[in-house]
């Protein structure tokens, strides 16, 4: 598909409550340096240059992080982030980035995609947007990209697959036969074992019209609110609408409010080294590790200390006699934290929240 006519949305919003110390609500983890130089949003917008144009790329976003994401992103036009009021979950968020490419006068194909994961092989990675982006642009299709799961894993949804469609090289598109929830560990173990199920990655293709179509249909509420907000739009007011109207938008994933429901839901496979990088854990496992498993940011020494991860990027770390740790380190504060137990680092911010210690969220 030629990139003058497609379009990206970034959802840069969340907090990555399990990247604690390091993400903050001041600079969540989309913002930061989690895995090499550059931040993971400046990695994501970077990766599908050779599909997008910098102008046709847009950035959906917290007010408290406008500024820092701008400055992240000078060549994205100012006018390109799109400023929530409040988070509103993702199918607010995709319904106004698709009013404000509707509001250009054009019914475009949008590729949706978060900003915050990890891609190894880019070019299969803009290869299967390619496909993806010309198959909904054939038809009123809700085209997904799913992952070949490694394990019985809880911490995503699953996607169905069943007959294909088209079929592209070694690309093979299918219908999805349906949509779970993330699983307890006994059906998620069922899914993998079973399999003809691809985790579901967060990313999602369509034209403007076909997404828009099925907002109306199966969140009226919603559409309602969107459409005050499309009215409103190219004039003086529209900042004065969406202050007003967006914090009042149903606050639902496009998962539950609609991928479920909808009908001519695609799927294609994503084979090019996908990690949503969720947590500690996850950074571990794809991270570059020593002979002894230990993946290691800053200066460290250790002692019989195996399968362990040190992120300490300004202090000396030692550590002596322990395994299947983390250890990360910033300015203020200290997590330590046994390998596998990571998803739990979000309890430590609600303890944090409760105790009224805003200065460390």
């Amino acid at each position: 598909m030629d990139k003058q006519i497609l379009y990206a949305v970034i959802m840069a919003g969340g907090k990555g409550t399990r990247f604690w110390p390091r993400s903050r609500e001041r600079m969540p983890k989309h913002l930061l340096d989690i895995e090499g130089e550059k931040s993971l949003l400046r990695q994501t917008v970077d990766r599908i240059r050779p599909l997008v144009l910098p102008e046709r790329t847009i950035v959906v976003t917290g007010r408290s992080h406008a500024e820092e994401v701008l400055r992240d992103l000078p060549d994205i036009p100012e006018a390109n982030i799109l400023i929530e009021p409040e988070g509103r979950n993702t199918a607010a968020c995709i319904g106004l980035a698709a009013l404000a490419i509707q509001a250009r006068g054009t019914d475009a194909v949008m590729l949706v995609l978060p900003s915050d994961h990890r891609i190894a092989n880019e070019k299969r990675f803009c290869q299967v947007l390619q496909e993806a982006a010309e198959m909904a642009e054939s038809g009123q299709f809700l085209v997904t990209i799913g992952i070949k799961p490694t394990g019985p894993e809880t911490g995503f949804g699953y996607l169905e697959q069943g007959d294909i469609v088209r079929m592209k090289g070694d690309l093979q598109i299918r219908r999805v036969k349906s949509i779970r929830e993330k699983p307890d560990i006994a059906r998620a173990r069922e899914f993998f074992e079973r399999g003809g199920f691809l985790w579901n990655s967060g990313m999602f293709i369509w034209r403007t019209s076909t997404i828009l179509e099925q907002i109306k249909r199966f969140l009226p509420d919603l559409y309602e609110g969107l459409l005050k907000i499309k009215e409103a739009l190219g004039t003086k007011r529209a900042g004065r609408v969406i202050e007003n109207v967006y914090p009042l938008l149903p606050s639902i994933s496009i998962d539950y409010g609609v991928m479920e429901k909808a009908e001519d839901v695609l799927v294609v496979p994503g084979d090019f080294g996908w990690s949503d990088l969720g947590s500690w854990d996850s950074l571990w496992e794809v991270s570059e590790k020593d002979e002894n498993g230990n993946a290691v940011r800053g200066r460290f020494i250790g002692f019989d200390v195996r399968n362990s991860m040190v992120y300490s990027p300004k202090k000396f770390v030692a550590v002596i006699g322990i395994d299947d740790v983390f250890v990360v380190e910033t300015d203020d504060a200290l997590l330590i934290c046994r390998r596998g137990r990571s998803q739990d680092v979000r309890r430590v911010v609600e303890k944090i929240e409760k105790e009224g210690w805003n200065e460390y969220l």
